[in-house]
């Protein structure tokens, strides 16, 4: 016998986290206990998808992403939650999901504290009541979103707020505020030393890297703190890296922050904010280097900036990867691509690679030609032309839904005129409801596998362009390279890897 699978799901952002009866436990005790009552408990089995630290305004959460799929794949029969807020404070979100979404898919959905019960409702969506709680849930999640903003801005300006990451050169002190890093403010030290005295970056980061002088990235990656991949490194230094540093002024004393912001309330993509808008503290902690030193530094360092410096375009632009460093590959004098990376470095195996550019685009052409002949299998349109009479049935749902709302409409008016009783209107209006969430739900479940037609058709067409596509160029096109490359990987021996932006159509072709 199937079990009946029953979701748990909770979620507790960071000023939740104030609050015991918001706590994962008093949530997750809570729900255990109210879903011990239902009749489906005796075959249910219980999943729970935990959100600890995310805000309920959006639903970019792992643990509610995780918990949807499952939804679509039909493998939820019921979710359950302590109340409307835990699983989102977006009324429109929200809304969509509880009205559309999970009648689509059978998914009952219970608020505990909010007596909300889809089963119990037929269809129903709860009424101005369950409208009210949305908007009030979405009031409080912005309200406390700009008084969280406002409090952060607040102490930037005192000097009080302090990243948890400190830059290259300090850790964190006994007091939380940053203190230099005996390991490495004596490199940063050395940079600047290194460019008073007149050497450019280039010539600084070859000077650390023959020291073998572990790189920024290697040092976080030593302490614990994994931020990026550091395997492509190779313990060498980089341009960038070095003028970073040198235009870094919180290494003469001045704490810099507020340099990005939200994109939108309860969100977390960032957005990069005008430097006069930064919050700059003079003296904030103990410098590595004296103003002058910077100021000395900075003008003996040459910065290249070329106003509306035209970019080179070619085909393969930012698609050309070094197979072996995994570092891109840049084309040199307009003729060859080679990698800038390993240049300097005759250990690694990518030492001196380099393709001519005719030749790798002949060769791409050449690998595309041939994967799209496996991969795709169409013989003709045929399929594409057919006409799909579920369509037409949309009409007729349309049609049945709108004559049940209008008996419901009458019956009530019955009512209110006296013409039939109480009991008899509810009898009539729990027989019509039935109907039309019978209706609606059938409506839904065809338009969905319409709409997968829908998907397939457009997938097959858009075969059957790339097709033309290639039939009808002579070689490699930028339409070509735009709708199928991600990356191409060249090697030594000049072996060259593709990989294909449709997935699910074209897999990476060596």
């Amino acid at each position: 016998m199937k079990k009946y699978m029953i979701a748990l799901y909770i979620r507790l952002s960071l000023e939740d986290a104030k609050t015991d009866s918001m706590s994962i436990s008093s949530q997750r005790s809570i729900l255990r206990e109210y879903a011990s009552e239902l009749p489906e408990y005796a075959n249910a089995e219980l999943m729970e998808f935990v959100d600890n630290g995310y805000s309920g305004a959006n639903f970019e959460r792992p643990a509610v992403q995780e918990l949807l799929d499952l939804v679509r794949a039909n493998r939820i029969d019921c979710i359950m939650v302590k109340d409307f807020s835990r699983f989102g404070r977006n009324s429109l979100e929200t809304g969509y999901f509880i009205e559309r979404v999970f009648p689509l898919f059978h998914t009952r959905f219970i608020s505990v504290n909010d007596d909300f019960d889809t089963q119990k409702l037929k269809g129903d969506t709860g009424g101005m009541e369950v409208a009210f709680k949305y908007l009030i849930s979405e009031y409080y999640s912005r309200d406390m979103s700009v008084k969280t903003k406002t409090a952060k801005y607040l102490k930037f300006q005192r000097g009080e707020y302090q990243s948890k990451i400190c830059p290259y050169g300090y850790r964190k002190g006994e007091n939380g505020r940053m203190v230099p890093d005996p390991e490495t403010s004596e490199v940063v030290q050395k940079i600047f030393e290194y460019a008073v005295n007149g050497m450019n970056a280039t010539d600084i980061a070859r000077e650390l890297s023959r020291q073998q002088i572990p790189t920024p990235g290697e040092h976080k990656a030593r302490k614990g703190i994994k931020t990026h991949d550091v395997s492509r490194t190779h313990g060498m230094w980089c341009n960038s890296t070095v003028l970073r540093i040198l235009a870094d002024e919180r290494y003469m004393g001045t704490y810099v922050i507020g340099k990005r912001e939200v994109t939108e309330i309860g969100g977390h993509k960032m957005r990069s904010k005008a430097e006069s808008d930064w919050i700059k503290i003079p003296d904030h902690h103990i410098p590595l280097v004296n103003e002058e030193i910077f100021s000395k530094a900075n003008a003996s360092i040459q910065r290249f900036k070329i106003p509306n410096r035209k970019k080179h375009d070619y085909l393969l632009r930012g698609k050309v990867i070094c197979g072996c460093c995994k570092h891109a590959l840049h084309l040199a004098n307009g003729t060859s691509y080679r990698c800038r990376f390993s240049s300097t470095i005759p250990s690694l195996d990518c030492y001196n690679i380099h393709i001519r550019e005719k030749e790798l685009n002949q060769l791409v052409y050449e690998l595309l030609c041939k994967q799209f002949q496996v991969a795709f299998g169409i013989d003709s349109l045929e399929d594409l032309r057919k006409v799909d009479t579920v369509a037409l049935r949309q009409a007729d749902f349309d049609r049945q839904i709108f004559e049940l709302q209008e008996e419901k409409r009458k019956l009530y008016e019955a009512l209110v005129s006296g013409r039939i009783p109480l009991p008899e209107y509810k009898d009539q209006k729990e027989q019509i409801s039935e109907k039309l969430l019978e209706v609606q739900n059938t409506k839904a479940v065809v338009m969905a596998r319409l709409e997968a037609k829908q998907e397939e058709r457009q997938h097959q067409r858009q075969q059957m362009d790339i097709s033309r596509m290639l039939t009808e160029s002579d070689g490699l096109t930028s339409e070509l390279v735009d709708l199928l490359i991600d990356k191409i990987y060249v090697y030594p021996d000049k072996r060259v890897d593709i990989a294909f932006k449709i997935r699910d159509s074209l897999t990476t072709h060596k």
